[in-house]
């Protein structure tokens, strides 16, 4: 199977915004165990970590079809956040732009008949819709919370409760 040159060349564009995503991520992590948010920093890593299991299934996939992944120069992340929403809203702007990139190459696979990836990338798809709602819930429960002296503790245990509840998931799948 040899993948078309310009669906191949789509994927790797995309594999930058994957990187890009595995290092924002890591950089929110650093951040929020730098103003004392322990459940957040869990979850931004291991939100960093699925990003970094995304970006090797793209690489993987583009060798497995015939293809060439490139190995994408990184931009730095932003690294200080003014708030633990600003970190929510840029997460969520960042998944958006990932989801863009998918469809754009959906529509590239479509226009040159590969099936194939079509296929592969119907994962993504699902994917990139339970993290956009993920975020939007997650923003509006820190509108909820607000922005008093203790809502950065209650924050704090709601990210705690989201990366106990993907555990539990991971576990179910696993049998």
């Amino acid at each position: 199977m040899i993948i078309p040159k310009k669906v191949e060349k789509t994927l790797n564009v995309h594999l930058e915004l994957e990187a890009l995503a595995f290092f924002s991520y890591l950089a929110m992590a650093s951040w929020c165990e730098k103003e004392g948010l322990e459940g957040c920093a869990k979850f931004f890593r291991k939100q960093s970590d699925e990003e970094h299991v995304h970006f090797m299934k793209f690489f993987d996939y583009i060798n497995e079809v015939g293809g060439h992944a490139e190995v994408p120069p990184v931009k730095q992340p932003k690294i200080d956040f003014k708030d633990i929403l600003e970190v929510c809203q840029q997460s969520l702007l960042n998944e958006q732009k990932v989801t863009k990139s998918i469809y754009n190459i959906l529509k590239v696979t479509q226009q040159e008949d590969d099936h194939a990836t079509e296929d592969f990338l119907q994962f993504f798809v699902m994917e990139q819709r339970e993290e956009e709602v993920q975020f939007k819930r997650i923003i509006d429960k820190i509108h909820l919370i607000g922005k008093g002296p203790q809502s950065l503790y209650y924050i704090d245990k709601e990210f705690e409760k989201l990366v106990s509840a993907g555990n539990k998931d991971e576990k179910k799948a696993k049998g």
